[in-house]
């Protein structure tokens, strides 16, 4: 009766953690699928500690606060700009926890497996262990891009691909050397050299990634996390940790390709580790005047329009500008002007990333609009204000064959009348390709902080508006 109350725990938590993936499909049922999802958690961890841990529970309990105040310590103190590095750095932490369960499954078994089953045993921890070195050092190495301290550039080794197949094949050979080796001594020796090699794999993999293709990295090391949780529910015979690793893994790879689909990249590029990708011309200059626009004549410009699509970006998250914008929004929907926003697949450093800084500022959903609903209206609208954005309005992706970003679908913000994008300087994307949006002549460049640029500009609309109540 007890294995029967435990089961349908399980079962009910994995119907929590289904409707959690439904709800977070979508921007308005994001928040109610957030909550499936700690109900779903709950559920399964009490299941497990009343089902497995029948010693030390006061042991158990105490890691699981201690991590507990981690996490809400951790929760606490990272801003939104900084969200893509910490999704990394909590993939790595699955991937390590997949290794260490494998070595320690393999050192000390739960059971005793004989013949065939012992064999099927060891391919588990062997992949368990494989998938998730690979995870632990690529999602290190994703942060490091992220947070700056690696280079967004693409690690272009020579031969770098056949570095990764002499990798994978000589795993390959450490795992046949592993299965059913009858020293055990042997075996975690091949098991451990397979282990380094996984490491160096995910590492090269991901630092052979251009800046441009992150949000896809972290989104693939997303569903690598999933599969190596599997693995672990393998390992240790748990069917809900089997389920939820399987739920993680396929929809963190369905993801990724949708947002492959989107950059016009290539799956399993990507995943190879930028299998195909050239040098470009990241560091060519282009040639030009730029036009700088005041404060003044940037809120004229956007007061007397009757369309205005705002193009949010990194530098956005940066300046904390997302309520700053909000109140743009408002003021200059009180001037009757039609204000949209336009989000990019890949805006930020993660997937829906934007999206979750213009919901935190209470942006209406309704204005907000993929990129392929808001590329056909450009050439009807009057302003189009990008705030912090680059790579992903640079024309360079259409006219620019060898251009890092070539074939990437962006925002076609230059069709529009006019143009002001919001900077802090000339600086390149996160792609390190040059802009020649910046150069064109209905471009206009607004330097300054974009929190500070944004709120000069709601007090000049509020001013003008007032004066226009005033006059009526």
């Amino acid at each position: 009766m007890f294995d029967g109350f435990i089961n349908s725990l399980y079962i009910l938590a994995s119907i929590f953690f289904i409707l959690s993936l439904g709800g977070l499909s979508h921007q308005t049922s994001a928040v109610r699928g957030n909550v499936f999802g700690i109900l779903g958690m709950i559920l399964a961890v009490l299941g497990t500690i009343a089902a497995r841990v029948t010693d030390n529970l006061e042991i158990v309990v105490a890691m699981m606060a201690i991590g507990g105040l981690i996490g809400i310590l951790v929760s606490r103190r990272v801003q939104m700009t900084a969200m893509p590095q910490l999704v990394a750095i909590l993939h790595s932490l699955v991937g390590l926890a997949a290794v260490f369960v494998g070595f320690a499954n393999f050192i000390e078994p739960l059971k005793t497996y004989e013949g065939v089953e012992n064999i099927v045993h060891e391919v588990e921890i062997f992949i368990g262990v494989f998938i998730g070195a690979i995870t632990f050092t690529g999602s290190v190495a994703a942060f490091g891009k992220l947070q700056g301290i690696i280079t967004s550039r693409p690690l272009m080794l020579p031969a770098r691909h056949w570095l990764n197949l002499v990798i994978i094949i000589v795993s390959i050979w450490l795992g046949a050397q592993f299965l059913g080796n009858e020293s055990h001594a042997a075996a975690t020796n091949f098991l451990l050299i397979m282990t380094l090699l996984a490491f160096l794999l995910g590492l090269h993999l991901v630092l052979a990634i251009g800046g441009a293709d992150m949000p896809v990295v972290i989104s693939m090391l997303n569903s690598y996390s999933g599969w190596a949780a599997a693995a672990t529910g393998f390992m240790l015979e748990s069917d809900l940790l089997i389920l939820v690793g399987a739920l993680v893994g396929s929809s963190g790879a369905i993801l990724s390709y949708i947002m492959c689909r989107a950059m016009n990249r290539h799956f399993v590029s990507v995943i190879m580790g930028g299998f195909g990708t050239t040098g470009g011309s990241a560091s060519s200059a282009v040639e030009g005047e730029i036009s700088e626009i005041l404060s003044d004549e940037a809120a004229m410009l956007v007061e007397t329009a009757r369309s205005v699509v705002i193009v949010p970006g990194y530098g956005m998250a940066v300046a904390h500008a997302q309520h700053p914008v909000a109140e743009l929004t408002k003021k200059l929907q009180a001037h009757n002007i039609d204000v949209r926003f336009a989000i990019h697949p890949v805006a930020g450093r993660m997937p829906g990333h934007m999206n979750v800084l213009l919901a935190e500022a209470r942006v209406p959903y309704d204005i907000v609009f993929e990129m392929d609903e808001i590329n056909p209206s450009m050439p009807d609208t009057d302003v189009v204000l990008v705030i912090g954005a680059n790579d992903i309005v640079n024309p360079s992706a259409q006219d620019t064959p060898d251009s890092p970003i070539a074939g990437m679908p962006v925002i076609e913000v230059w069709k529009a009348k006019h143009t002001i994008v919001l900077k802090r300087s000339m600086a390149s994307g996160y792609a390190g390709v040059d802009n020649p949006l910046f150069y064109k002549e209905n471009n206009r460049m607004y330097f300054g902080d974009a929190k500070d640029s944004v709120d000069r500009l709601v007090a000049l609309v509020s001013w003008s508006l007032e004066l226009t109540k005033f006059k009526s």
